[in-house]
């Protein structure tokens, strides 16, 4: 179960447009994976590094911070994903996910816990949580 497999089922749940990694960090798989799937990837980190080693490898990337979101840099995203969030960012994600009105997927680290409002999906072994702030 490779993260790239995070990618594919991203690409099965958005069929197209915008997708936001949401604290993108160091680690660069799954944006890559989603740009050559031929999406617009927009990277987020608060980190400046972070955001100049993104843009180094092609990926739109920008600092913003998820407690006090720039909500003009999200404009036309379609959804918004993180891959092992801290946990005092889970709750900012579902917020700015619901202020959006797009889906939010994430991927935590083992024994994270994940608020009730999420559903949780396997996906080729990956423990996925889902939010959908339309409720459908």
């Amino acid at each position: 179960m490779p993260i790239e497999d995070f990618a594919e089922f991203l690409a099965r749940e958005v069929p197209e447009g915008g997708i936001a990694e949401l604290g993108i960090g160091f680690q660069f798989k799954v944006a890559l994976k989603l740009k050559e799937l031929g999406y617009d990837i927009l990277a987020i980190d608060w980190n400046p590094e972070s955001v100049r080693r993104a843009r180094n490898l092609g990926i739109n990337a920008v600092r913003d911070d998820v407690f006090s979101p720039n909500l003009e840099l999200y404009r036309g995203v379609k959804a918004l994903y993180s891959i092992r969030p801290t946990p005092e960012i889970v709750k900012p994600i579902l917020e700015l996910s619901r202020r959006l009105g797009v889906p939010a997927y994430i991927l935590p680290l083992s024994g994270d816990t994940m608020p009730k409002t999420m559903r949780l999906v396997n996906f080729k072994g990956l423990a996925i949580y889902v939010y959908n702030p339309t409720g459908t």
